[in-house]
């Protein structure tokens, strides 16, 4: 597939376009919103192309058939940017998807987005931007897949995984390698198609957790 990954300058952003770099069926493009970032992204096997979520993207659609949305506004910035970007930068994404007949729509989102109203101090405005920007995915009749990982750590890859619609004890954490694997995975494991899934580091290899799905 030619992957499009928009948020391809994050932490877990880089490691998706690892991945891809590591994959023989997958073409990478890399959208970022700074040119100086391009060399970056090159030397991760990725075509670079600037654009910003908040403008008119829609052009860095072109010629791809698969998207990863990695973005997010970070912990630094405030509830506007987390809005602007979680939230309305999403849904652009997904309705530019829509209007180009994309094959398929990998989200990253979060642990807590489908009860953003039971979300801890400080996590509202980001877990219901997450979970508006799910919706409008779910409704769009892309085929999507939502992925909501738990904590997330900057530790070495483990491998292995639980992956399931809705995890019970949801107070493990995931290294965002884990992360990023599980997002390329997605791409071509029809088992994730149009589903919503909870992950986090467990004991199953990450391509035999989602077929099990």
């Amino acid at each position: 597939m030619n992957v499009l990954v928009i948020g391809a300058n994050g932490h877990t952003g880089r490691l998706v376009l690892k991945e891809l770099k590591n994959s023989t069926q997958h073409f990478s493009k890399a959208m970022i919103r700074k040119s100086e970032q391009t060399k970056d992204m090159e030397e991760l096997g990725a075509r670079p192309i600037v654009a910003d979520l908040e403008q008119d993207f829609s052009y860095a659609l072109e010629n791809v058939n698969a998207v990863i949305f990695a973005a997010g506004s970070g912990s630094k910035t405030g509830e506007d940017k987390t809005i602007a970007i979680d939230q309305e930068g999403a849904k652009k994404a997904v309705d530019y998807a829509k209007e180009k007949g994309i094959e398929r729509f990998i989200m990253l989102s979060s642990m807590g987005a489908d009860q953003p109203e039971n979300a801890p101090e400080g996590m509202g405005v980001y877990l219901n931007a997450k979970h508006d920007a799910d919706v409008h995915l779910k409704e769009s009749g892309l085929n999507y897949t939502i992925v909501r990982p738990g904590a997330l750590t900057h530790d070495e890859a483990k491998g292995k995984i639980i992956a399931q619609s809705s995890i019970e004890d949801k107070s493990g954490d995931i290294p965002r390698a884990d992360v990023a694997k599980v997002l390329v995975e997605s791409l071509t494991a029809p088992e994730t198609n149009h589903k919503v899934i909870e992950i986090l580091s467990g004991e199953t290899p990450v391509e035999e957790a989602l077929k099990k799905l």
